[in-house]
């Protein structure tokens, strides 16, 4: 009987869990078969405040994932508007609720565009004033704030938190339960970390899954907020706070994964950490300790570790852990596949000792068509990395024509 690892303070109400083993009514059930999940991300998008297009084309886009009868289980990578669009509790609780209609659990991450971003004029947050040394916040005709709490991240991600994970320990839809960071962590040395709900595992079909809010875009939150000449307290402690959480985070999961003898590991952020962007390399220079973690674990874990992020748009199949590894990416032409024509190991370069058990997707979003990435995990199966498989894993682009 595979056993809960508890090196972290965990809540009476999951110490069944740990007294019971893995039951079908845990986070981590003993299934094997061969499970389908639909992954999708920076979605939906708008080109400007009042653009509701992909918002309008959204409840058919459910009812097609809906319809795959191959399918149990949705994850969203994060960005549920653009940096072009507002940050108000209305369409917060518009998207959740368009949500409500998928006929399976959704595990969300949230993405930079719904809290880390919305300090951004862009997106209805403000601008630092020089003269005045104020911040001069977007309004409305009547003199209101766009944004909620004008744009402020930490008010904007506790909306987030408040709308989207309200319930801890359940995915959104209450059929499916996982394991939430703010039920299980070191409440003495580290009682921040109990803020993460946000932060999940679960285990299934012998794979352990994991999330962390790792914001894409903002260098991992280190866009300056509204522009001002220094960073306040407030950011830093965030950053500090939300970094160590997440890297203590990726210790308990892999940790878990191997009291569950997993077969595999999925981790699913919102942030492409190689993802220069047109900037540089600095940029992503506070992604680095991500990268880093992630690459010891996978190589003391020894087995497929498969990477989920969202954030740069366009799909992209690689393993940026290995140097000059092969590359898939798309063309102009939806669906046609070409090489990639860049090094993602070079944006973060290190001795990662070569680790051909990793493998990332960067899951297609942001423009029409939208699409969605059919995951099917084959716990029986262990195969080489290639363009659509790996360990356990085949996937497929599924395009809403």
């Amino acid at each position: 009987m595979r056993k809960l690892v508890l090196p972290l303070m965990i809540s009476s109400s999951l110490l069944a869990i740990a007294t019971t083993g893995f039951a079908a009514n845990t986070p981590f059930d003993n299934s094997q078969g061969v499970k389908s999940i639909a992954v999708f991300g920076d979605s939906p998008y708008g080109t400007t405040p009042t653009d509701t297009a992909e918002f309008g084309e959204t409840p058919a886009f459910i009812a097609n994932i809906n319809a795959d009868k191959d399918v149990s289980l949705v994850l969203h990578v994060g960005d549920i508007h653009s940096g072009k669009q507002f940050c108000t509790e209305a369409y917060d609780r518009s998207v959740f609720d368009l949500w409500k209609s998928f006929t399976h659990p959704l595990v969300y991450t949230p993405g930079d565009n719904e809290w880390t971003d919305c300090h951004k004029a862009g997106e209805g947050g403000g601008t630092y004033n020089k003269t005045t040394g104020q911040i001069d916040y977007v309004r409305d005709a009547n003199g209101n704030l766009v944004d909620y709490a004008g744009g402020n991240p930490v008010s904007n991600l506790a909306l987030i938190r408040s709308i989207f994970f309200g319930k801890p320990g359940f995915a959104i839809g209450e059929r499916k339960l996982v394991l939430s960071q703010s039920q299980w962590f070191d409440q003495a040395n580290h009682p921040s970390d109990g803020k993460y709900v946000e932060n999940v595992i679960w285990g299934q079909s012998g794979v352990l899954f994991m999330t962390m809010n790792i914001p894409g875009g903002s260098n991992n939150d280190s866009d300056v907020w509204y522009g001002s000449p220094t960073e306040s307290q407030t950011q830093k402690t965030e950053r500090d706070e939300r970094t160590g959480a997440d890297l203590r985070w990726l210790d308990a999961a892999f940790a878990q994964a191997k009291a569950y003898d997993a077969k595999a590991v999925v981790i699913q952020i919102q942030a492409d950490m190689w993802d220069l962007d047109g900037k540089a390399a600095s940029h992503i220079a506070q992604y680095k300790p991500f990268v880093d973690s992630i690459a010891a674990h996978t190589a003391d874990f020894g087995k497929p570790v498969l990477l989920l992020n969202g954030d740069s748009h366009t799909y992209r199949s690689d393993n940026p852990l290995v140097n000059n590894a092969p590359c898939v990416t798309e063309s102009a032409a939806p669906g046609v596949e070409v090489a990639c024509g860049d090094d993602a190991y070079d944006h973060h370069p290190g001795v990662y000792n070569a680790l051909p058990n990793f493998h990332r997707i960067v899951v297609h979003g942001s423009t029409f068509p939208l699409e969605w990435l059919k995951l099917t995990i084959n716990p029986r199966v262990n195969v080489a990395s290639s363009g659509n498989r790996f360990g356990p894993f085949s996937w497929e682009r599924m395009i809403k024509k």
